[in-house]
């Protein structure tokens, strides 16, 4: 699959073919070029969700009430640690 046909992907599709490859390397029944293809293929895919997971948590506004009742909406902040 070349890259730009992962770019198409959805998150949950990248995110399922990942989880596939990390099986499959797990299993430790695949070949060494198919491995190291497989790697590289699952870096890409990792990228693609890291980035859709970022472009999805700029789009989240947090809804806030307040003991009034009043609703008010604020961009989302990462929690702290």
């Amino acid at each position: 699959m070349t890259e730009n046909k992962i770019e198409e992907l959805s998150f949950e599709e990248a995110l399922q073919q990942l989880e596939n490859i990390v099986r499959e390397l797990e299993s430790g029944r695949i070949k060494l070029d198919d491995a190291v293809a497989a790697y590289e293929k699952a870096v890409t895919l990792k990228q693609l969700c890291e980035n859709r997971l970022k472009a999805a948590q700029l789009k989240i506004e947090k809804i806030e009430v307040s003991p009034e009742g009043d609703v008010s909406v604020s961009d989302f902040a990462e929690p702290e640690a």
